[in-house]
């Protein structure tokens, strides 16, 4: 079996010697030895984040001074790089994720250049967190040519549009004037609603999603003006862009998906097996539900486990089981094994475990089991 490959090792010395391949056929007796020697210097012993920050510094002893020299290089690096393997958008390439970032560094003082590099490079790895720093310090600029990307005919670029002004993006510094006035970020939203990619479309799920965190009510009042006549891609996006409003239980929202809030169900059972059980072991939930309904209800399924906590405090986490549809008066029967077991996330500790079982967002019925350590 081969060894799964860890995600910080997609920027490692292969990355490097790429980066230095490429580089060597664009600068005249490019120090290519001396490129690779310092950026793999200690490049092991870093996290992801800090191999990108260590490897950019080393880019700047290399490339040249002069941002506007530079930037003429980068705008050459893609005829150059190595081909895509794969037909499927995406991050294909870690080499250019320090390249690209280059750009955050370096640029910020030639923003309109930058973000030319930017719009020509995104393609080769996303410039989502490269773009940010342009936000922050050149937000009038930037967001004109966010939204010209939208109209782009790359569907990379019209991501970048996207995923680049998330307020919350994963690994990314988060946008905080974005976070309270979500305003421009919506403006480009609109634009990207009902992009033919997918890979677009979930960018905007993404960020909708985002700023639901902070905007629970704005989010829900745009989905509920985009169910308008909406295709099925865009009722797709409204979907996965409501999901953490879903998860906690938010009414309106399940009022957007056409979900009622109140629906007619009898849970007829709901047991857990084992009662007690240590570390290391499944739970198997058995669920009889019955619609008392004249009529076809489709309900979203989920169940939270309360965890307890050092302090012997507990705390709660949501699971999706099932979405399904009932018809009038039927009788459905489910089961399903949750695993106990240490994960990098979550610490358990003994006590007795509350699971309950919430449907469109309202506990119906709970149980619990103890947990020995």
């Amino acid at each position: 079996m081969s060894k799964a490959i860890v995600i910080k090792d997609k920027l490692a010395k292969d990355a490097v010697l790429e980066i230095s391949y490429v580089l060597s056929q664009l600068i005249p007796d490019f120090a290519s030895d001396s490129f690779i020697n310092d950026a793999c210097l200690g490049l092991e012993q870093r996290q992801l984040k800090q191999r990108v920050d260590h490897i950019i510094n080393v880019l700047g002893s290399f490339l040249p001074d002069d941002f506007n020299e530079a930037a003429q290089l980068l705008l050459q690096l893609k005829s150059h790089w190595p081909k895509q393997q794969s037909q499927q958008p995406g991050w294909f390439s870690f080499a250019a994720w320090p390249v690209i970032d280059y750009v955050g560094v370096y640029g910020l003082e030639h923003p309109e250049l930058a973000l030319d590099v930017l719009e020509n490079l995104t393609s080769l790895f996303s410039a989502e967190f490269a773009v940010r720093p342009f936000i922050e310090t050149h937000f009038e600029l930037t967001h004109r040519r966010m939204l010209a990307w939208t109209q782009h005919d790359d569907a990379h670029v019209r991501r970048l549009a996207s995923e680049g002004c998330r307020p919350r993006l994963p690994w990314g510094k988060q946008l905080k004037t974005l976070r309270l006035q979500p305003a421009p970020v919506i403006e480009i939203l609109e634009q990207l609603k009902d992009d033919p990619s997918l890979y677009v479309r979930k960018s905007v799920a993404n960020n909708l999603n985002d700023i639901s965190k902070d905007h629970p009510s704005l989010v829900i009042s745009l989905c509920q003006t985009w169910r308008s006549e909406a295709s099925n891609e865009r009722k797709w996006i409204i979907k996965h862009a409501l999901r953490t409003l879903i998860k906690a239980g938010q009414p309106s929202a399940f009022e957007v998906l056409a979900y009622n809030p109140q629906p007619q169900l009898l849970v007829l059972n709901f047991q857990l097996t084992p009662q007690s059980l240590s570390l290391g072991h499944d739970i198997e939930m058995a669920l009889s539900l019955r619609s008392e309904s004249s009529e076809q209800q489709t309900i979203v399924l989920d169940y939270k486990v309360h965890h307890i906590k050092a302090n012997g405090q507990s705390t709660s986490k949501v699971f999706k089981w099932k979405t399904l549809t009932l018809m009038p008066f039927e009788h459905y029967d489910l089961i399903k094994k949750h695993p106990i077991k240490l994960i990098s996330t979550r610490m358990y500790y003994a006590g007795i475990h509350l699971v309950e079982i919430v449907i469109n967002g309202r506990v119906f019925i709970q149980n619990q089991f103890e947990l020995t350590i």
